[in-house]
């Protein structure tokens, strides 16, 4: 998924949804996840506040440093 269609599409839950949106936009985040990686979906969880509106924390590194 494209982060512009991401937007939309997370814009898009918090109208339809309000407060309630949550699992909606895990979904959205889920597949931005597997097509861009961790830190594209860092960049939606910051642009949206999504920690702090809807307590959906940042990502750890799509890489580990073991």
């Amino acid at each position: 998924m494209k982060l512009e269609e991401a937007k939309q599409r997370i814009e898009s839950a918090i109208e339809q949804y309000g407060r309630q949106a949550a699992n909606a936009i895990e979904l959205v985040i889920n597949e931005v996840r597997s097509d861009q990686g961790a830190a594209a979906v860092n960049d939606l969880i910051d642009e949206f506040d999504l920690e702090l509106l809807y307590n959906i924390p940042p990502l750890e590194s799509d890489y580990s440093n073991s």
